[in-house]
């Protein structure tokens, strides 16, 4: 099969895999390596279907497009592997020429190109319910710091019966304030302060800090690819956000013991398709990946949003300022959740080359 020695094999920005008539992989191409996060030696000769996850039953369609010699075509799928969170694509399947019974089956993804568009315009709502969040935090603080110290001042001369009162008045106001002072962060967030930066020593940080605290009763797996390059990006934020990301997971397993694993790969193929045609590399990839109970069904879809939350008392600004900050770094973030499964994955730009050296 000549087409993998061609240097338009390796070229092709596509993942593409070559079946043989068993269905077994003949070869894939170094972007499906990337999507696949396998290597090509690791994977030929094992079956397709064991291989790659689909969901949606493709078998017995391949199997007519290769008895009839014609191309396929299915859109909006999730495509993963093992190695791999699901992402949305486009598949095309067509007969290899001079290679009797084999197949090629080319993966297109499409989630982030199609959801840029969306992206960007529940950035602005955010931006504009942030803004009047702001204001409003701050025209309220003064107003509860007058009724935090007038019931202060009641409680003095009321009977020990009469207290729960006022101490309510006081913690509630408190709450408010402490919630007042999230959102007044959340706005003021500096721009990030851009540098190579090693992830791992970001997640050791996180994770240490997690079991010192919030994730004492959680079991925090380390899952590293050592040949990792570096980022580029603030270190300070990228800790709060994967120190946001442990916290939620923590408190998703409510008190009972669970597990998080912190896991880092290479991906050279994903490049972020934007909404005005213009793309970035975004290879180094960090996945969060706890067993809780799953995101609930009603908020999936805006988890990133301000003011979702799943929690009876969260803010709903956590994932938010999350999101925050990746946009931030032009970066991307997604989550999948069933329940026992729920990731969170974060894609980042590598260092540039003098950036890097210079660190070094």
């Amino acid at each position: 099969m000549m087409l993998k020695d061609n240097a338009l094999w390796s070229s092709l920005p596509v993942p593409t895999i070559i079946i043989g008539p068993d269905n077994r992989i003949v070869d894939i191409n170094s972007a499906c390596e990337g999507f696949l996060n396998v290597s090509a030696k690791s994977i030929k000769g094992e079956p397709v279907w064991d291989q790659i996850a689909i969901n949606d039953p493709l078998e017995s369609a391949f199997e007519r497009a290769r008895e009839t010699h014609t191309p396929l075509f299915v859109n909006d799928v999730d495509v993963g592997s093992g190695a791999r969170a699901p992402m949305q694509s486009d598949l095309q399947v067509a007969p290899l020429t001079g290679s009797a019974g084999s197949m090629i089956l080319m993966i297109s993804p499409r989630e982030l190109a199609g959801r840029m568009t969306q992206n960007n315009t529940v950035k602005s709502a955010a931006k504009s319910a942030i803004g009047m969040a702001e204001m409003l935090a701050h025209e309220i603080k003064n107003p509860l710091a007058g009724i935090t110290g007038a019931a202060q001042l009641l409680s003095m001369n009321l009977k020990s019966e009469d207290l729960e009162l006022t101490d309510l008045i006081v913690e509630e106001s408190r709450r408010i304030v402490k919630l007042l002072e999230q959102v007044e962060q959340f706005g003021n967030l500096s721009s990030p302060d851009f540098q190579p930066v090693n992830v791992h020593d970001v997640l050791d940080r996180a994770r240490r800090s997690a079991l010192l605290g919030f994730g004492a009763h959680m079991k925090i797996i380390e899952d590293y690819d050592p040949s990792l390059p570096l980022a580029y990006g603030d270190p300070d934020q990228l800790l709060q956000v994967i120190l946001n990301l442990l916290r939620n997971a923590s408190e998703a397993a409510g008190g009972k013991p669970g597990k998080i694993r912190l896991h880092s790969y290479f991906e050279h193929s994903f490049r972020l398709r934007r909404s005005d045609g213009s793309g970035q590399s975004l290879p180094l990839q960090i996945e969060v990946i706890d067993d809780g109970p799953g995101l609930p069904e009603a908020i999936k879809g805006d988890v990133f949003d301000p003011f979702v939350s799943g929690k009876e008392n969260g803010t709903g600004l956590g994932l938010a300022l999350v999101s925050k900050i990746i946009s931030d770094h032009s970066g991307w973030i997604s989550v999948t959740s069933v329940p026992g499964h729920t990731v969170f994955r974060i894609s980042l730009a590598r260092a540039p080359k003098d950036a890097a050296s210079k660190e070094t």
